[in-house]
């Protein structure tokens, strides 16, 4: 994969766009970028690295950025204080951990019960989330560029079968963005820890239960070693996007051309991603169960109680944040258009 990137990136060359005498004359811009996860986790470890590597190379070097690893300059919880204040460049990571600052920030990161890659990405390109998403972030003196999606995630790993909705109760498990507000409803205590702190807390029993993302990425952080239930379909994200976040300071030393160097890697680590995450997770699924874990799915009264307390959390929070409610509903009127072509031009 590596030698395809630098093969397809000395292409871009080739065809002019680090030739030209605009790149040619571009100054060197020295640039730390904070990752979200471990450089060794499945899918998201290796996009990262791919994202830095295409920086330099498209841009001739003069995008002189360097990845590092999370907690190595600041705790990666904190990369949007760290980017908007200047003491860190850029972060890739995803919008849903800024929560602790405004629950619009989910919006943009994943939505429970919502659209597949995409009709995501048709109302964040084309819809107006995208628009939003950069004023919100502005807000905290950020630039942002959506960087990176993935299609459905699993649902979560348990460490007992959940047989009624009576066995979430009391459990203590780890949950990312509105679909922890899901979970709280039905009983759940839910806490957010980062990629790598993880294994350990289910490990030690600090929390029962824990979702992160698809097999591939579950599978490289070890949960099936402690946990032996894991269960589909991911209701709370259906489709997931990566964010790159830039300081202000930052994002002004570059030039026009390599702002749209960096707006060019992140489209194509979208693609890449996306079609990358569609391709390995069937050969991780059958590892999982060859470790003596059980897949299951939940029934539909399960999913049913969570899409009902989903629309409860989505009114809930439309009246708590005027941005949340900005966000909430230019994506429902998007979603009301889209059924027309979705409903007709797709399979069911």
């Amino acid at each position: 994969m590596k030698a395809l990137l630098k093969a397809a990136a000395a292409a871009c060359v080739a065809v002019g766009l680090a030739s030209t005498p605009a790149v040619a004359q571009d100054k060197r811009v020295r640039v730390q970028m904070g990752w979200a996860f471990p450089s060794n986790t499945g899918l998201l470890g290796p996009t990262q690295t791919r994202l830095v590597e295409m920086l330099r190379a498209m841009s001739g070097g003069s995008i002189d950025v360097k990845g590092f690893e999370p907690g190595a300059l600041v705790p990666a919880n904190q990369y949007l204080d760290a980017v908007g204040n200047g003491s860190l460049d850029m972060a890739w990571t995803v919008s849903g951990f800024w929560t602790g600052k405004d629950i619009a920030f989910a919006m943009y990161g994943s939505v429970p019960f919502g659209p597949d890659v995409g009709e995501y990405l048709a109302w964040m390109k084309h819809g107006g989330g995208e628009k939003l998403m950069k004023e919100l972030h502005a807000k905290y003196n950020v630039e942002v560029i959506p960087c990176g999606v993935i299609s459905p995630e699993a649902s979560g790993w348990f460490r007992k079968e959940i047989k009624t909705l009576d066995d979430l109760k009391g459990l203590k498990m780890r949950f990312f963005g509105l679909g922890a507000n899901v979970m709280q409803k039905l009983g759940v205590s839910t806490q957010l820890l980062q990629a790598g702190e993880i294994f350990q807390a289910l490990q030690l029993g600090t929390i029962d239960a824990t979702e992160f993302s698809m097999p591939v990425m579950d599978l490289t952080l070890g949960f099936h070693q402690v946990a032996k239930f894991y269960y589909f379909p991911g209701w709370h994200q259906q489709a997931t996007i990566n964010e790159l976040i830039i300081s202000k300071k930052k994002w002004a030393e570059f030039s026009a051309t390599q702002k749209a160097i960096i707006q060019g890697a992140c489209d194509a680590t979208m693609l890449q991603q996306f079609a990358e995450g569609e391709a390995v997770q069937f050969k991780a699924m059958k590892e999982i169960q060859s470790k003596g874990v059980q897949i299951k799915k939940w029934p539909k009264n399960f999913l049913d109680a969570f899409e009902k307390a989903w629309n409860e959390v989505a009114a809930e929070q439309s009246a708590k944040s005027p941005e949340f409610k900005k966000a909430w509903d230019s994506y429902s009127a998007f979603r009301k258009d889209y059924a027309i072509w979705k409903d007709m031009g797709y399979l069911k």
